[in-house]
């Protein structure tokens, strides 16, 4: 098991490394910095390729997440923990409901809950009903990343079409909303909520697009 640490720190040192060659310009909405400062829950919500980008902020955001309990999740645990990030360990087909009275858990501590809403598994793009069930229990907005670098390594064989900036790439990302929170009289299932917070991520990636073409 010892292992799995120490490639979770080896990984760790490479990312830091590479990631600051990048130069990375945030926008928040207001109402999102507000939040932060007084440590109000919030629900950040992402795809699953944009976890590259993403994982270097986990201290500005104070994330919580949830880590599978395979001995790769071991590794991510090492990592994200690394980062500055907190986790609750489960899965999709294990531990889901402990994981997620565990995230929640750490929400009420003043952390914020992040979802690749597309994960773990796909499709690609289809936002799945976990974030939506994290916001109606927290009664806590959901923001969305909208994410664009001028280059990139692409992994086009994976099924999230993952990529990570090349070095000295410039990195944009925005956020937008918020969405929600869920009420208790919505269902997370429900495909029209789905496709509303679909289309606000295709916003937010149009906004982050925009904000390239402008100087630095």
């Amino acid at each position: 098991m010892i292992h799995k640490y120490v490639y979770g720190f080896l990984i760790w040192i490479i990312y830091r490394l590479w990631s600051w060659t990048w130069r990375v310009q945030i926008f928040e909405p207001d109402s999102m910095k507000s939040a932060m400062q007084e440590r109000t829950p919030l629900v950040l919500a992402h795809w699953h390729g944009d976890e590259l980008v993403l994982v270097n902020l986990m201290r500005r955001y104070r994330i919580a997440t949830i880590a599978s309990t395979s001995k790769d999740g071991e590794m991510m645990n090492t990592v994200i923990r690394l980062f500055g990030g907190v986790t609750s360990r489960g899965s999709s087909t294990r531990g889901a409901v402990g994981a997620l009275k565990g995230l929640l858990t750490l929400a009420k501590k003043g952390y914020n809950v992040s979802f690749a809403v597309d994960g773990p598994k796909g499709p690609i793009y289809k936002v799945k009903p976990g974030v939506f069930e994290t916001s109606r229990l927290l009664k806590a907005p959901i923001y969305v990343a909208g994410i664009k670098c001028s280059r990139a390594i692409e992994f086009e064989k994976s099924w999230n079409k993952t990529y990570i900036p090349k070095p000295f790439a410039k990195v944009q990302i925005v956020w937008t909303g918020p969405w929600g929170p869920v009420t208790k009289e919505t269902d997370p299932r429900d495909p029209a909520i789905a496709t509303q917070l679909e289309e606000l991520m295709q916003v937010a990636k149009t906004q982050a697009v925009e904000k390239s073409q402008l100087p630095c």
